[in-house]
């Protein structure tokens, strides 16, 4: 599907951000890489999206700079790991931003409950933010994981950007 316009000049954060965000499988990417995915086979598993697709939508996230690609070696064959960059790391308060919405919006009869963020210094719940609600240390992406995710049980930890 070819997007007919581009808002990538636009003078408004939200249509440039809808840009590089906006496509369909594309929040679902970062949500994965966020969650600790890096392989190609790994997010098509996940996601059950089409090869050309998930090339395409890789593709533009290397080019915009969410993701980054690295090489690694597998048998004989060069293939490649798709890492959040600092840009893609940043995506984080939309996400949940986005999660809180859908669970307060869209509600799943099927799916595990809302979806939680840990301290997983303390282990205790937290909302998104400067500090932990619970034990008011300061939060930091190593020290958080989701619970009650797509992904299943237990805690995922939040995948660190490359450097």
């Amino acid at each position: 599907m070819s997007r007919r316009i581009t808002w990538a000049d636009a003078a408004c954060p939200i249509a440039r951000a809808a840009d590089v965000l906006g496509e369909p499988w594309t929040l679902l990417i970062l949500r994965n890489a966020t969650a600790g995915t890096t392989r190609f086979e790994d997010f098509r598993a996940q996601l059950g999206i089409a090869d050309n697709v998930l090339t395409t939508r890789l593709a533009k996230l290397v080019d915009r700079g969410l993701l980054t690609k690295l090489p690694y070696r597998d048998g004989g064959r060069t293939r490649h790991e798709y890492r959040l960059t600092r840009a893609g790391s940043d995506a984080l308060p939309v996400l949940h931003a986005l999660g809180a919405w859908g669970d307060a919006h869209t509600p799943s009869e099927t799916g595990p409950g809302p979806m939680t963020l840990v301290h997983t210094r303390c282990g205790q719940l937290t909302r998104p933010g400067a500090k932990c609600d619970f034990c008011g240390k300061n939060l930091v992406r190593g020290d958080l994981a989701w619970r009650g995710s797509w992904l299943g049980e237990g805690e995922i930890p939040l995948a660190d950007p490359v450097a």
